[in-house]
């Protein structure tokens, strides 16, 4: 169930101060908490906006009781507050990041990586966000005969496009 009126009011602040890491900014800090509950988990590589940031709460570990006994999150513009929620909220878990790939790259089980030219939605714990954004080169670069040489390796590619 989604709680858009997150507990505090929502900012848009960017940093963890505390860790000393800086995230992104939202994509559109008015459509925050309208988007849908179910997304995919994970996975990608790399990511182009982050929508929202989610802190589920779940009644089985001390949070609130507010949509009949099933988990639920806040949704809010800025890492920062998501963070500051998750840590004063019984029952809630570490932010989550609602991200959005409009390409990205499926590892199949195989060992082979697939370059996806669709756009998804996937939420992602926010360490993720570590991972490149993607530009004009990240997947080409990704792909380049060479990348084995690269920091985050390269692998066997099939692809996957938009269709017509």
């Amino acid at each position: 169930m989604l709680m858009s009126g997150p507990p505090g009011a929502v900012t848009s602040a960017r940093a963890d101060e505390g860790a000393g890491v800086t995230y992104p900014d939202v994509l559109d800090p008015s459509k925050v908490g309208e988007y849908p509950a179910r997304a995919l988990a994970g996975g990608g590589y790399v990511w182009d906006e982050v929508l929202e940031y989610r802190v589920w709460c779940s009644p089985g570990d001390g949070a609130e009781d507010l949509a009949a006994g099933s988990d639920y999150f806040w949704a809010y513009a800025s890492f920062e507050e998501a963070s500051a929620a998750s840590q004063s909220v019984a029952g809630a878990s570490e932010p989550l990041a609602l991200v959005l790939q409009r390409e990205y790259i499926d590892e199949l089980p195989d060992g082979t990586y697939r370059y996806v030219q669709l756009e998804r939605v996937t939420e992602w714990p926010v360490t993720f966000l570590s991972r490149p954004r993607r530009d004009a080169r990240t997947i080409p670069d990704f792909i380049a005969p060479d990348a084995d040489s690269a920091p985050w390796g390269g692998g066997v590619w099939v692809t996957a496009r938009r269709p017509e």
